[in-house]
């Protein structure tokens, strides 16, 4: 093919050459085997400034090139596939494995207390050194001079708390009586009826919420006790530990006046303020 080309441009070079020279200086009409023998030398010239075109440098130059795209081909691809790779180990470092399952606590939902607790009491706004106790089936606070009135057609109660310490004046509270409870103390006494009122608990982080009856501990230990009623749904005693909920310092308590403007709670415990 590249030979016919060749061919065609020359013949029409000579043909173009002997069109436009003058009449006057015009050759001899060449021959057939003259046209062909000028016709091959030129070939053969165009073929060789071709060849001397096309030298081993200019291969090889090419050759490198290929080399180079190949180089930068494989370059791209590494790049490519390492950035594949961190994708996935970003993907893998956002998912978070699921945690194992930890072993469930003896306690359940419930939490430890000790023998001893140190207990607040929001409506008396004061604490009270705690027995627990679960040889005790309801729980009481220490009160004095407890009397009962009628006040809108309900029951309360008056009653007296040492909520400094015995040492200092008591504070005189008012409050709803819930129900009353019988507590026997001993076989050979008669029943001892209780007023109940409801009161809302602080032990340490938690919060509760129980009926406290109304009787004279003085001759006990300690002013306040919570019994099974309390413990059972919420707690678990371990009487070898005391003040597990830290011994808190007992807040200065300030006796509640009631206010005329506000109508009386039905389970609130309210001061009167008379010592």
């Amino acid at each position: 093919m590249l030979k016919q080309l060749i061919a065609i441009a020359v013949a029409s070079s000579l043909m173009g050459c002997a069109a436009t020279e003058p009449t006057a200086h015009a050759p001899k009409p060449l021959d057939t085997d003259t046209f062909n023998t000028r016709l091959n030398q030129q070939q053969d010239q165009l073929v060789a400034a071709i060849n001397q075109q096309c030298q081993p440098a200019d291969l090889t130059s090419l050759a490198t090139l290929n080399s180079q795209v190949e180089q930068l081909s494989l370059q791209i691809n590494h790049l490519n596939q390492a950035a594949k790779n961190l994708t996935v180990k970003k993907q893998a470092a956002v998912v978070t494995p699921a945690p194992s399952q930890c072993p469930k606590s003896a306690l359940g939902d419930k939490f430890l207390l000790g023998e001893i607790e140190n207990v607040f009491i929001d409506e008396l706004n004061a604490s009270f050194a705690t027995r627990i106790d679960t040889g005790a089936e309801s729980s009481s606070i220490d009160a004095r001079n407890i009397t009962l009135f009628e006040r809108d057609g309900a029951q309360w109660v008056r009653f007296d708390v040492f909520t400094q310490g015995e040492k200092q004046p008591a504070t005189n509270f008012e409050s709803k009586v819930v129900r009353f409870v019988r507590i026997k103390q001993d076989a050979n006494e008669k029943d001892d009826r209780r007023p109940v009122i409801h009161a809302h608990l602080k032990i340490g982080q938690y919060s509760a919420e129980t009926d406290l009856n109304l009787t004279d501990r003085s001759h006990l230990d300690y002013p306040l006790l919570l019994g099974r009623k309390f413990i059972k749904d919420i707690a678990v005693v371990d009487v070898g530990q005391r003040y597990v909920h830290g011994k808190a310092k007992q807040p200065k308590a300030t006796p509640k006046q009631p206010d005329p403007e506000q109508p009386k709670a039905e389970s609130a415990i309210v001061s009167s303020g008379k010592k």
